[in-house]
């Protein structure tokens, strides 16, 4: 039977998340529709990580096993098909060994969050990114987000229902880039605790507006403790972009 390796992009804005549920919209209940329909029997999807709910996609990574060898751009195009009016599209599928496995293979994911920091309203990126009015201090935020790198118990970080069994992370980038009133955070690890970036972001953002400097956030970090957060960045600005295996 061959395993798929789909390459997938999506808007997260109208579905509960990625993972399935029975009576609210996911990403990956769409996927499984939209490959049942393609090949005519229930199939499991299997994602790389679940995105919380509103939280986008540019390069999310799945695999599914299905009983009949497609070509692999016919594959694409199928799901395409049956996936629409959904805003959810597969933008390379490939056959790959069946050891690969597009969660437990995965080496590293890469992660962006977009702020838009300006006192005008949304037009074009309305429910893409995070509108901050207030100006931040984006060099302080990366110099404070250096305090992050490397391998910590992130539990200050962690939402309360996370799942993981260990806090511990390793957290290979974290840096912050302006472009006008474009503010970037770009992060990567092997792997992350639920709601740790947007947790990381919203902090950040405190130290950007000189609420918190460096120490306030390793301060932070070093407490262990989920109270001494800060602010927990909205799901709209943040985008799984990249998972390397």
């Amino acid at each position: 039977m061959p395993r798929y390796k789909l390459i997938i992009e999506y808007d997260g804005a109208p579905f509960c998340g990625w993972q399935l549920q029975e009576t609210l919209p996911s990403v990956q209940g769409a996927l499984e529709a939209a490959v049942q329909a393609t090949c005519g029997v229930p199939t499991r999807v299997h994602g790389s990580g679940r995105t919380d709910a509103g939280v986008h996609a540019t390069g999310q990574v799945a695999h599914c096993d299905i009983d009949k060898e497609f070509r692999p751009d016919r594959l694409r195009d199928a799901l395409n098909a049956h996936l629409r009016p959904h805003p959810v599209a597969v933008l390379a599928a490939e056959i790959v060994p069946e050891t690969f496995e597009a969660r437990f293979s995965a080496r590293k994911r890469h992660y962006r969050y977009r702020i838009m920091n300006r006192r005008a309203n949304l037009a074009l990126d309305m429910g893409r990114v995070w509108r901050v009015p207030k100006r931040l201090d984006s060099d302080a935020m990366h110099e404070a987000a250096q305090r992050l790198l490397g391998k910590h118990d992130f539990t200050t970080f962690r939402d309360t229902e996370c799942q993981a069994r260990s806090p511990e992370k390793t957290l290979d980038q974290l840096d912050v880039i302006r472009d006008g009133d474009a503010v970037t955070i770009l992060t990567s690890a092997r792997s992350f605790l639920h709601s740790q970036v947007r947790s990381m972001v919203g902090s950040l953002v405190w130290v950007g507006q000189g609420r918190w400097n460096a120490d306030d956030l390793y301060a932070a970090l070093a407490a262990r403790d989920r109270a001494a957060c800060g602010v927990v960045a909205p799901p709209e600005g943040l985008y799984l972009v990249r998972v390397e295996y």
